[in-house]
């Protein structure tokens, strides 16, 4: 990363500290902002907008504009949430749930907001969308069967892993078939491959399983059942992909979306075998992570 300043560490630790709440004291914040009145539930996360005002006003690159979208937007989900509270009690999924997750979705995988931040601190947006989308679903919706937590326990190891077992050799042949993977001989230290695969499983699979699992595949199982829910979620988890090579690029990558549709299948049903994220999120990791040293 780039400017890598005091104030851009301290901005960085500040947006890890609502999801570390969430994640380690799940039954926490719902309850204490469930206390608040109204008013003061859906204008809190207009703070979320903070940690940008002070990284860019730092580094004179401050716009107005950026810090309103990111302190209105999270405001705006709370209190549409607030109202799908409302309306659906029975948690059976509502337009407001899916105009959110649809927006969330489109920014992070277009990369609508990264031109706000500083170079090289872009995944600082996408964290703050994750807190805002913690708020609003977990404190203000309070969707149930979400299964976030920080607190692996050892049926998500086993969950996780046995859907890496299965998916693996699946993936290795079709890769290779298509040409998408390539074989490459790596060795890093066991320091290096450690921080990777915990920089992998927070930044990366941690948001992702929480969006398509979590929130995307919990609310469509109450619609669609659960094996059309987990064949949707997948395939709009497969779509997501269809740029990640190359951000910039036009073209549609046909290949990756496949095979990262035929991931989203075995990281769903790590996800509901428990309803735990933190098993998605395992299978996740590891594919990433072995992907990113051997192909």
């Amino acid at each position: 990363m780039q400017n890598v300043t005091p104030v851009a560490v301290a901005v960085l630790v500040a947006e890890l500290v609502p999801a570390a709440l969430f994640g380690f004291a799940p039954q926490w914040p719902p309850r204490l902002v469930q206390r608040w009145p109204a008013r003061a539930r859906t204008l809190l996360p207009a703070l979320f907008g903070l940690p940008y005002a002070f990284l860019a006003g730092w580094l004179h690159i401050f716009q107005w504009n950026w810090f309103a979208l990111y302190a209105l937007l999270p405001v705006g989900m709370a209190w549409l949430l607030g109202q799908a509270a409302r309306v659906d009690p029975e948690q059976k999924g509502n337009w407001r749930d899916g105009l959110i997750l649809l927006t969330l979705g489109l920014a992070v995988d277009l990369r609508w907001f990264d031109s706000g931040w500083p170079a090289g601190w872009e995944s600082l947006g996408k964290l703050l969308l994750v807190n805002a989308g913690l708020y609003g679903f977990l404190a203000i919706r309070q969707l149930s069967g979400t299964g976030f937590d920080f607190k692996l326990k050892l049926r998500d190891w086993t969950s996780g892993l046995r859907e890496l077992l299965f998916f693996a050799p699946l993936v290795l042949g079709f890769g290779f078939a298509l040409g998408f993977l390539h074989l490459h001989a790596a060795r890093p230290s066991l320091g290096t491959a450690f921080l990777r695969w915990m920089a992998i499983f927070f930044f990366v699979a941690v948001p992702e399983e929480l969006f398509f699992r979590g929130w995307v595949q919990n609310l469509l199982e109450r619609r669609l059942g659960r094996t059309l829910a987990l064949i949707v979620a997948s395939i709009l988890f497969g779509l997501s992909h269809f740029n990640k090579r190359n951000p910039v690029a036009v073209h549609f990558n046909w290949r990756y979306v496949l095979l990262a549709t035929l991931a989203g299948i075995f990281y769903g049903r790590a996800w509901r075998d428990h309803r735990r994220v933190p098993a998605s999120t395992i299978t996740h990791t590891f594919v990433d992570w072995i992907w990113s040293w051997w192909f």
